[in-house]
C-alpha cells in the first residue's frame, strides 16, 4: 500500500464550526460596535445641540411676551386739546405728542396723590418718565379718533419704559441704574411702590404680535404686525406662482417631454438652481424687478417673486419624484380601459402624487418664509411703521418680514431688542413647526402604499 504521508500529499484541511469566533470575526463585531457608538455619538451631539438653541432661545425670548404697564386716569384736558373748542379733527390733529405729555405728566402727579405715594427724589417729570414715550403717540391716536372724549377721564392702560420694564425681567438692577443715564434708582424704588398699590402690572403683551416696529428709543413698544403682514402677503404670492408653475413643468418633463439633450439640459439647471444661494435670487430681483421693471423697493410683490423664483427648483424635484413613485401599472391599466394620456395623468396619477406634491410645496414655503438674505438686497431693511392695506394694493406698498425684523433687532443697541429678536424667532419657529406639521400629516393622510 502507497504511503501518501511519505509522498508528500498534503493533510486534510481542520474543520472549523460556525459558531467558533475568529480574529476576523471579532474584528468586524468591533468595528461594527464602534461604528454604532460613533453614530449614537452623533446623534446625541445634535440633540443636545439642539437642544441648547432652543433654550437660549426660549430664556431669552420668552420674556418678550410679557409686558410692563401702568393703569392711569387721564384727563383730555380741552385747554390743551382743542383750544379753539370747535371740535374740529383738522385742528385737533394739530396738537403734537409734546402736548399730550403733560396730560400724562398730570395723571401719574394724581395717582401718586390718590394711592399716597411719595416721589421722593424725583421731579413730576422724572416720575412720569416711568411711562414709555409711545404713551403720547397712543393717547393723541385716541383722541384723533374720537374729538368727543375731550373733557373727559379716560383709563388707559400705558406701557412702562424699556428700563422699568427691564427691571423686573432682570435686565436692569440698581446697580446698573446708577450708571445708567436713561434710568435712576429712584425710578425703579417707585416703580416698586407702584407696582405695591397695583397701578402697575405684568402682563402678556398682545401688542407684541399687533402693533408696528418703533424707534431705538422705544422698545418697548416694538411689536411683529407689519412684519407678520408683509410675510403672510409674500407667502400668498408664493403659494399662487409658484405652485401651478411648479406642477406644471414637473408634469410636462415628467411625463410628456421628450428625451433629449434640451430636456436634460433643462434638468441639470433645474438642480442647480436649487443648490443656488438665496442671495443670488435677491440679486436678480433688485437688478430686473426694481432697477429694469421699476417695481417699488420693500414691497411684497417684489419679495414674493424672489421668493418665488427661489421655491419653483424645489417644488419641481418633489413634484417629479412624487410622480415617479406612482407605479407604471397605473397609467397602463389608465391607458388599456381606453382613457388618454391626458386623462390618465391628472384622473389617476396626480391624485395618486398629490401627497408629495403638497409636502414637497408646503417645506419650499418654508423655507421661504425663513429666508432674509434676498429680502434685505430688494429693501425690505427699511423702517416701517404704517401697516399695508389690504389686497392687492398692499402687495405694492413698503412692509417687512419676520426674518428680517429680526435682523433689524439684533443690529439696535438697547438690550430689550434683543429680547425682542429672540421672542419674534419663536413666533418664526412656530409657524416653521406649523408648516412642517400640515406637510406630515397630509402625507400620512393621502398616503397610498402599493
Amino acid at each position: 500500500m502507497t504511503d501518501l504521508t511519505a509522498i508528500g500529499s498534503p493533510m486534510p484541511a481542520e474543520k472549523k464550526s460556525i459558531l467558533t469566533v475568529d480574529d476576523r470575526t471579532r474584528n468586524r463585531n468591533k468595528a461594527e460596535v464602534r461604528f454604532r457608538m460613533w453614530g449614537k455619538a452623533a446623534v446625541t451631539f445634535g440633540i443636545v445641540a439642539l437642544i441648547g438653541l432652543l433654550l437660549s432661545i426660549m430664556s431669552n425670548g420668552l420674556s418678550s411676551f410679557q409686558q410692563t404697564f401702568v393703569t392711569l386716569d387721564v384727563y383730555l384736558d380741552p385747554a390743551k386739546l382743542d383750544k379753539a373748542g370747535n371740535r374740529d379733527p383738522a385742528d385737533i390733529a394739530k396738537v403734537t405728542t409734546f402736548g399730550y405729555a403733560p396730560l400724562i405728566e398730570q395723571a401719574v402727579a394724581k395717582a401718586l396723590e390718590d394711592k399716597g405715594l411719595a416721589a421722593e427724589g424725583l421731579t413730576p417729570k422724572a416720575a412720569a418718565e416711568l411711562i414709555s414715550k409711545e404713551a403720547a403717540a397712543d393717547l393723541r391716536r385716541f383722541v384723533i379718533a374720537d374729538p368727543s372724549v375731550i373733557g373727559q377721564t379716560y383709563p388707559f392702560d400705558f406701557l412702562a419704559g424699556g428700563r422699568i420694564d427691564g427691571y423686573y425681567k432682570g435686565r436692569v438692577t440698581m446697580e446698573s441704574a446708577a450708571l445708567d443715564r436713561n434710568v435712576s434708582p429712584e425710578q425703579l424704588v417707585l416703580a416698586d411702590n407702584l407696582k405695591e398699590a397695583g397701578i402697575l402690572v405684568t402682563k402678556f403683551n398682545w401688542g407684541f404680535f399687533t402693533a408696528p416696529d418703533a424707534s431705538d428709543t422705544r422698545p418697548e413698544a416694538a411689536g411683529l404686525g407689519v412684519a407678520i403682514i408683509g410675510s403672510a402677503y409674500m407667502m400668498l404670492i408664493v403659494l399662487v406662482l409658484s405652485l401651478p408653475l411648479g406642477v406644471a413643468t414637473s408634469i410636462y418633463l415628467e411625463e410628456f417631454a421628450p428625451q433629449n439633450w434640451f430636456t436634460d439640459l433643462i434638468e441639470v439647471n433645474i438642480a442647480n438652481l436649487a443648490a443656488v444661494p438665496s442671495i443670488v435670487f435677491g440679486i436678480l430681483g433688485l437688478a430686473v424687478l426694481i432697477n429694469f421693471v421699476g417695481l417699488p423697493q420693500s414691497a411684497p410683490i417684489v419679495g414674493g417673486l424672489v421668493l418665488t423664483l427661489m421655491t419653483l427648483p424645489t417644488i419641481i424635484i418633489a413634484t417629479r419624484s412624487a410622480l415617479k413613485a406612482v407605479p407604471p401599472s397605473i397609467r397602463d391599466a389608465a391607458l388599456g380601459v381606453g382613457a388618454s394620456k391626458m386623462q390618465s395623468i391628472f384622473h389617476h396619477v396626480l391624485p395618486l402624487a398629490m401627497p408629495g406634491i403638497l409636502t414637497g410645496a408646503i417645506i419650499g414655503l418654508a423655507r421661504a418664509l425663513g429666508e432674509t438674505a434676498p429680502l434685505l438686497l430688494i429693501g425690505m431693511v427699511a423702517f416701517v411703521r404704517e401697516y399695508p392695506a389690504g389686497p392687492p394694493d398692499g402687495f405694492f406698498q413698503p412692509a417687512s418680514a419676520l426674518p428680517v425684523q429680526v435682523y433689524n433687532w439684533t443690529q439696535r443697541g438697547d438690550p430689550a431688542f434683543v429680547e425682542r429678536a429672540s421672542g419674534a424667532i419663536i413666533v418664526l419657529l412656530v409657524f416653521l413647526i406649523l408648516m412642517n406639521l400640515i406637510a406630515i400629516i397630509l402625507r400620512r393622510r393621502f398616503e397610498r402604499r402599493w
